[in-house]
């Protein structure tokens, strides 16, 4: 199959209302497994057109037909969830019996937390969440930024933030800094009105804050606050230190007085590693590095390259970051990115793989629901890949390749502090939605000197006084998504270790991790991979030590 091929019917009032329907008459009929099969195919129709929509609209903000068909999906969503609302609370409120034979208790537990998250009440409200977040990522994706002679999007700046010259990386942070400052009155009004609207949803559904709200819209079934409350003070006590020893080292053999935050990017001494090639290479080269690792990753990989299920060039009007969406009907995953000749290229590329060989391989789960795991479940299996390219990983780095991973281990230690600060943030904010936006950035400026106490910001004034944050998309467009990352980078660290001892038996336990897909919550599926909970004591503890011994810190 090829990416050309995938299609999706758009869907209008009438149609919804005829399609589910058709669920609710098998339903009146006593025919449970027909509704189910015709519901759950449904679903997947809706994902495909919704995943088209949002992937088209990605890869070119400007693109007014792309533009006008996300705010149609906009528009369609809310009424997309009422309807699959509808169909949960009906099937719940039958006997258990039968869905439990068919898919196992999970989907019971997803289909009851899931009819909390919505009432036709917010109906509008969901609709206007959406239209915000697609403004920020326009915004963001609007910036034609000056820079040497050339007109850059913000992704464009990046291998000028890692420069050896130390002129040069001033020069790209700040000009990247400018343009937050620039546009920094419209991201504090989008936050505000994107907290304010939060809260008033969680308010009509009968909770105090967004806070719980936010959790049951993760799927969060069998953790909560304070558990997460806990793993940060993990963080706070076993991960700073080290990495404030990281930093110290880094400023001696970069030979500074004083290490700035133009200077962090540059975590290897000669110069960050680059992977050797342009993008066209580097797929071509990706295809040996997968064939070294495993054949049914190899195999995958390969389908994905030949029917063009990626898009990583940099362009521009292109959204930022990367992500992998997937097409339910046609069982095949897409991966977005924007290759920018650093090694943040590698870094982004096999973390998406990550994510769409678990989908591959989960295709075949027998609902919908057990596509795609909880966000931090899923998280392991794009950091873990990171980790398990590590054998293969000469083929994009060449000599540099060592380099390479004592970096890549380096950076993933590093972003501990700062996924706990970002999910820190979101947990004061939506405890106070109505704060001004000069108290969100005073309270980003709290957490970030707790979090990162070594950061220092210079002349840049903006980020120097708290606007570190709004850089953060997950901060507008997916709340509560962030510590996920690093729980999953507690699990993937432990694969890593694992790795070391018995790669195939390891590469083995990924695989069969990855087709589970969301078939359980995230302790369950940690469990069946062998590997022990973040939040567990000493766990995260234990493989930090490991890590910290690696690089003989």
């Amino acid at each position: 199959m090829r990416f050309d091929e995938i299609t999706a019917v758009q869907p209008t009032y009438q149609s919804l209302a005829a399609d589910y329907a058709d669920v609710h008459e098998a339903l009146d009929r006593g025919d449970l497994r027909r509704a189910l099969a015709e519901w759950d195919r449904l679903r997947r129709v809706n994902e495909t057109w919704l995943s088209l929509v949002h992937l088209h609209f990605s890869q070119d903000t400007l693109n007014p037909q792309y533009k006008s068909d996300r705010n149609y999906a906009d528009e369609l969503g809310p009424v997309i969830i009422g309807y699959d609302t509808a169909i949960r609370r009906r099937l719940l409120a039958l006997d258990a019996a039968p869905v439990v034979t068919q898919y196992g208790q999970h989907a019971l537990d997803i289909w009851r937390n899931e009819v909390t998250t919505f009432d036709a009440v917010i109906a509008e409200d969901l609709e206007e969440e959406s239209r915000l977040e697609a403004r920020y990522t326009e915004l963001l994706a609007s910036a034609k930024i000056e820079f040497d002679g050339k007109i850059l999007n913000l992704a464009g700046l990046v291998p000028y933030t890692e420069s050896l010259n130390r002129n040069t990386r001033y020069r790209a942070t700040r000009t990247r800094w400018v343009f937050f400052e620039k546009n920094g009155d419209e991201l504090d009004e989008i936050y505000s009105r994107l907290t304010r609207l939060r809260h008033a949803m969680a308010c009509k559904l009968g909770d105090t804050t967004f806070t719980a709200l936010g959790y049951r819209r993760m799927g969060r079934l069998d953790y909560g606050v304070e558990e997460v409350a806990s793993y940060r003070r993990e963080i706070l006590t076993h991960v700073v230190p080290l990495i404030g020893r990281v930093i110290r080292q880094r400023q001696h053999e970069n030979h500074l007085d004083v290490l700035y935050a133009w200077d962090e990017a540059l975590v290897d001494a000669a110069g960050n590693p680059k992977p050797e090639g342009d993008g066209d290479t580097l797929a071509s080269k990706a295809q040996l590095m997968f064939n070294g690792m495993d054949s049914r990753l190899a195999g995958f990989y390969r389908r994905m390259n030949d029917g063009n299920f990626m898009d990583l060039m940099i362009r521009p009007t292109k959204a930022g970051g990367g992500f992998c969406t997937a097409f339910p009907i046609f069982g095949m995953p897409y991966i977005f990115a924007n290759f920018n000749g650093t090694h943040h290229d590698i870094d982004v590329f096999t973390h998406e793989m990550g994510h769409a060989f678990q989908y591959y391989q989960s295709r075949n789960q027998p609902t919908v629901d057990y596509l795609w795991p909880t966000a931090e479940a899923a998280e392991i299996h794009s950091m873990a890949l990171e980790f398990l390219s590590y054998p293969m990983i000469d083929t994009m780095f060449g000599e540099q390749a060592e380099r390479y991973r004592r970096m890549h281990l380096i950076s993933a230690l590093e972003f501990l502090p700062y996924g706990a600060c970002v999910d820190h943030f979101q947990h004061e904010i939506y405890a106070n939605p109505n704060a001004s936006p000069s108290e969100r950035h005073a309270i980003w400026l709290k957490l970030e000197r707790l979090y990162l106490p070594w950061r220092k910001w210079g002349d840049l004034s903006y980020p120097a006084k708290g606007g570190r944050w709004q850089a953060q998309g997950h901060i507008f467009s997916s709340p509560f998504y962030y510590i996920d990352y690093t729980l999953a980078g507690c699990c993937a660290l432990q694969f890593w270790v694992k790795s070391q001892e018995n790669y195939r038996a390891c590469f083995d336990a990924y695989v069969n991790l990855c087709s589970l897909g969301g078939s359980a919550p995230f302790t369950g599926l940690i469990e069946a991979a062998g590997l022990k909970s973040p939040f567990e004591p000493g766990v995260l503890e234990g493989v930090v030590k490991v890590a910290a011994q690696r690089l003989a810190l």
